[in-house]
């Protein structure tokens, strides 16, 4: 069996997590801040689904196994918080990607767009720097991503070359 989207998918998490750590965050015009590597943070939603579809259930196995990598190469503060807010985003994302009977491409973008706002939020209020404008622009990058890999995958569907 194949494991590359899982394994991409533990990566991204560890990386990012580890950016948090290391990556200044940026000042927003009305006070609150915002974390840049958000950019990235879309993809990893979208690789759990793909990671979702090489293992099952047992992708929840590979985001505990990611935040326990986390933990020793990243700040453990950002490490926790990053895996309260996954916990929290992949539980409604899996839920979305699971249960809905859509075409892949639409189930890879209901997910994010449940999941990463509420990610967000929560990842936010946890290191303790949550604004309105934080969580929206947030939500925002880590849409951009989504958004950028469904594209691909509907190009793809219908013989688009990208």
């Amino acid at each position: 069996m194949n494991f590359k989207f899982t394994a991409l998918y533990i990566l991204l998490i560890v990386a990012v997590n580890y950016g948090f750590s290391v990556v200044p965050l940026v000042e927003l015009p009305g006070g609150g801040k915002w974390p840049p590597l958000t950019l990235v943070v879309g993809f990893i939603f979208v690789a759990r689904d793909f990671a979702q579809r090489e293992i099952g259930h047992s992708v929840i196995l590979a985001m505990l196994a990611a935040a326990s990598i986390s933990y020793f190469m990243a700040d453990p503060y950002i490490a926790m918080a990053s895996l309260a807010a996954f916990l929290v985003s992949e539980f409604c994302d899996w839920a979305v990607y699971s249960f809905t009977k859509k075409p892949f491409a639409q189930r890879v973008l209901l997910s994010s767009a449940l999941g990463t706002p509420v990610d967000s939020l929560i990842f936010l209020s946890l290191i303790g720097i949550a604004s309105v404008e934080g969580v929206a622009l947030m939500t925002v990058s880590k849409m951009l991503g989504a958004l950028l890999v469904w594209y691909m995958i509907k190009a793809r569907q219908s013989g688009k070359t990208v």
